[in-house]
């Protein structure tokens, strides 16, 4: 007779199989979809209960931007799927964001950040977007004298790195240890549990959304591994945000970073779209190529797409359905489907069970209070 525990690993065997099959009725071999494995820190940014804490400040602390009223969390809130719900991010007073604010959920898993890729670990993007000109605008000196005058945060970091006062490098690797602890929980998302070896988890609508979204539908070409994301770059063929040609706000963001980007005189003057992957390669070949975002808690993450453009998960499928529209270098995967109405369902019932039962919420951390004057040097 055979054990449970046999018994168990039988079934997430036998579900590793049906996916991998799935994967070959497309043509290709892709990754399966796979439950998040542990989330691994670098070497140079070991985690810890202190280190977490102070990070989780710091994450919420207006005074780590310009004018204090840009922390890290104004643009990744908990209630809101740790985006801020916009199509393009709010961006710094007196600028617009010229991007939806990506969630940071599960951003611990990903080797490249940003649409376009442009850093390649959490502590540089949170460097990035602190002291980046739309984002937090703050400068790093101000920000880290700052911090030297508030003497809680003096002896958090004296704890934490051992250093006499608060430094910036420091505060962005607190900030990457809490991010790393942002992270879905097994334990309540259905498709997890059902690789685990629930075969419960999924309903009849859910299992055949699965197929669909390995074989028919397409979507493991590009939402592959346990991060429901291959890290790739793709054209998907989507219409820019509309504001880039008549609202002057976006118009000035949208040039300066241009300009900021190297972009040739053409492309500045025109600017008539986001170049995506090619601000970072110069290839024209990646012009309107983002990164494939994961799929894990999408459930609470809309809006969707670089620029926010589709409000709902059946907005997203449609435009999958129809094969997206013309783009810049549009991938050869986007092809129209022709999916049924209640194909279309049982996809995005599939998708949900991605994300977890209840959405990730984080209470509020207590900051430490006013500026204090440093105390004056020992004779």
């Amino acid at each position: 007779m055979k054990t449970r525990t046999t018994l168990k690993l039988s079934a997430i065997a036998a579900s590793f199989a049906a996916l991998l099959t799935a994967t070959a009725a497309t043509g290709q071999t892709f990754p399966p979809l796979a439950p998040l494995p542990p989330v691994s820190p670098p070497k140079d940014n070991p985690q810890s209960p202190e280190k977490i804490a102070l990070g989780k400040q710091l994450f919420w602390d207006a005074r780590l931007s310009g004018d204090g009223s840009m922390p890290c969390v104004s643009c990744h809130l908990p209630a809101l799927g740790w985006g801020d719900n916009n199509a393009l991010s709010r961006g710094y007073p007196g600028t617009k964001h010229w991007r939806n604010s990506q969630t940071i959920i599960n951003s611990a898993y990903y080797n490249k950040l940003f649409w376009e890729g442009s850093v390649t670990s959490l502590e540089t993007q949170a460097a990035a977007a602190a002291e980046g000109g739309i984002a937090g605008n703050g400068d790093p000196s101000v920000m880290e004298m700052r911090l030297r005058f508030i003497p809680e945060y003096v002896e958090s970091f004296r704890k934490v790195f051992g250093a006499e006062w608060p430094r910036m490098n420091d505060a962005y690797r607190a900030i990457s240890a809490y991010q790393r602890t942002v992270v879905s929980d097994a334990s309540k998302v259905p498709f997890d549990r059902y690789m685990n070896g629930d075969k419960k988890a999924l309903n009849a609508a859910q299992k055949r959304g699965m197929a669909l979204f390995n074989g028919k539908a397409g979507c493991i070409q590009c939402h592959n591994g346990a991060l429901a994301s291959d890290q790739q770059f793709h054209d998907l063929g989507l219409t820019d945000h509309p504001g880039f040609k008549d609202d002057p706000l976006l118009q000035v963001t949208h040039r300066w970073q241009h300009y900021q980007k190297g972009v040739s005189e053409n492309r500045y003057r025109n600017a008539d779209r986001d170049y995506g992957l090619f601000y970072v390669t110069k290839n024209p070949k990646d012009a309107g190529k983002f990164r494939t975002p994961s799929l894990r808690e999408v459930k609470y993450t809309a809006p969707y797409m670089h620029n926010g453009v589709f409000t709902t998960l059946d907005e997203v499928v449609e435009f999958y359905d129809r094969g997206g529209e013309a783009g810049t270098n549009k991938s050869p995967l986007i092809k129209a489907l022709g999916l049924t109405a209640q194909q279309k369902k049982d996809l995005v019932a599939f998708i949900e069970a991605l994300s977890m039962t209840e959405p990730l919420i984080h209470d509020d951390p207590k900051l430490p209070g006013d500026y204090q004057p440093l105390p004056a040097p020992a004779k």
